[in-house]
């Protein structure tokens, strides 16, 4: 009889429980169901607008083959507009502007790279904004280019920035600025980079010469 009481405790303290917080129960539980739904759904989006935006990456990888500037421009707005949470419309609007550019259309160009800058992640604004700053660079706009330059970039492309105001400082005949320009970007790439003899003979073009440290060590003469 005993145990029979203590059940019939836990049963009206359980159904108290119930009766007091139920309806917060239920709520929690709908809302967690909820959020693991949309968090599946949510992904298999994700996924799904990945694969359609790499086929028509995919398209406009043929129409840059092709030199088709018209059809890689329309390509490239479709995958912006349709998938622009998704990396290939960052890749397609550098690719576009590549394009653009040999096709000398620069106002595309320029429009393609500013969407990256103003859309895409750290580096792929970086490499936007250097692609930028050389357009502006082939319209004489110095002052936007340099303007562009000095904005902020991740640090593995200090060299890469350097080189690019050396350019433009060069265009304006700003030699001293260029000059320092170029020795920091030199200083700024691995001995291994093929692009140091580049930053090298621009810097020696205009007067300047590679600092001695950077310079491979030569083996000194045997003494007489």
């Amino acid at each position: 009889m005993a145990y029979d009481l203590e059940e019939q405790e836990q049963i009206a303290n359980f159904k108290a429980f119930w009766a007091r917080y139920g309806n917060i129960i239920y709520a929690v539980l709908i809302i967690a169901l909820g959020s693991y739904a949309a968090y599946n759904f949510w992904n298999s989006h994700k996924r799904s607008q990945a694969v359609e935006a790499s086929a028509l990456y995919d398209e406009l990888q043929a129409s840059l083959a092709a030199s088709d500037n018209a059809k890689a421009q329309r390509i490239a707005g479709d995958i912006q507009k349709k998938y622009e949470g998704t990396t290939y419309a960052q890749m397609a609007a550098l690719g576009a502007a590549k394009t653009a550019f040999e096709a000398n259309d620069l106002k595309a160009a320029k429009a393609q790279l500013q969407w990256v800058v103003d859309n895409g992640n750290d580096e792929y604004k970086a490499i936007a904004k250097l692609r930028l700053a050389g357009v502006l660079l082939d319209e004489k706009s110095f002052d936007a280019a340099l303007k562009l330059l000095n904005d902020k970039f991740p640090e593995q492309f200090s060299a890469e920035v350097s080189d690019r105001k050396g350019d433009v400082l060069v265009a304006q005949n700003k030699i001293a600025e260029a000059r320092q320009a170029y020795v920091a970007a030199f200083a700024a790439m691995h001995k291994d980079n093929p692009g140091r003899q580049l930053v090298q003979l621009k810097l020696e073009a205009i007067g300047g010469s590679v600092p001695a440290d950077k310079k491979d060590a030569k083996a000194p003469a045997a003494a007489a």
